[in-house]
């Protein structure tokens, strides 16, 4: 649960930030008047996200052949290393410029009068931030074995506390520091999709697809190990392992050095 909960945190906050200078910029401009299309664009955009969570976590799990549901788990763990780490660089460079590129958009819309165009860009930042949700929830869940009921809990409650810190936030702050704020979250993204990163090597070294070579390099579990509770909470947010593979050893650890030489030379420019 706190997993979850830690996620929709850092998702909803960089989501609702988003929406906040929105809304901040429209009374700027005296628009208030098209708020409600900025808070039809934040709806639609958390009713996609929960679609393709259903997808996600009632589609696949109905799968009866456990082979192939054995497959599409390591697949979704794969695909959501690559998609997560992508969008940290991805932001890391649009971070510089976000906020001015958002006022700039939002003047262009209001002048227009482009009401489409205003309920989409809001859409835009709640479906991104929604899409990364469900992808670390299903890795989650598939990884560790976490249920519905406890990713759902520490979900809505991260989501709560986002949205009550985005208001005070934007209440409080007249300049709010976000490239420190995209850059320190995102290396906590990374860190995560690493750990997403070895458990798929691991479940593809348990079905044979990939060789084990060395089936444990070394034991730490009597000083933490990674069933206990701390380590499930470990294992399970930063692919913790207290007995890993040599090649899972390996494959994690060529992960973080790549992501972090390109986390640290973007934010670098």
């Amino acid at each position: 649960m706190l997993a979850s909960f830690l996620i929709t945190f850092r998702e909803g906050l960089e989501a609702f930030l988003i929406v906040g200078i929105i809304l901040s910029y429209l009374n700027k401009l005296q628009a208030t008047k098209y708020n409600k299309f900025i808070y039809l664009g934040v709806l639609f955009g958390i009713l996609s996200s929960l679609v393709i969570a259903y997808v996600f976590q009632v589609v696949i799990y109905d799968i009866e052949d456990e082979n192939y549901k054995h497959y599409m788990m390591i697949g979704i763990l794969m695909f959501a290393t690559v998609v997560l780490s992508y969008m940290v660089i991805w932001m890391a460079n649009q971070s510089k410029n976000i906020k001015g590129e958002i006022e700039q958009n939002l003047t262009n819309l209001v002048t227009a009068g482009n009401i489409a165009g205003m309920v989409f860009l809001a859409f835009l930042a709640v479906i991104r931030e929604g899409f990364e949700s469900v992808l670390f929830f299903s890795s989650l869940s598939f990884a560790e074995n976490m249920t519905m009921e406890e990713g759902l809990i520490g979900a809505v409650l991260g989501l709560v506390l986002s949205i009550a810190l985005v208001y005070a936030l934007m209440r409080g702050a007249k300049n709010i520091p976000l490239k420190s704020f995209f850059k320190y979250t995102g290396l906590l993204i990374l860190i995560i999709a690493g750990g997403l990163f070895g458990s798929a090597v691991s479940m593809m070294q348990a079905s044979e697809l990939l060789p084990t070579i060395v089936p444990m390099v070394y034991d730490i579990s009597f000083v933490l190990d990674d069933r206990s509770v701390f380590g499930t909470f470990l294992r399970a947010l930063f692919g913790y392992n207290s007995s890993p593979t040599l090649l899972h050893l390996l494959a994690w650890a060529t992960y973080m050095v790549t992501a972090l030489f390109l986390w640290k030379r973007t934010y670098a420019k």
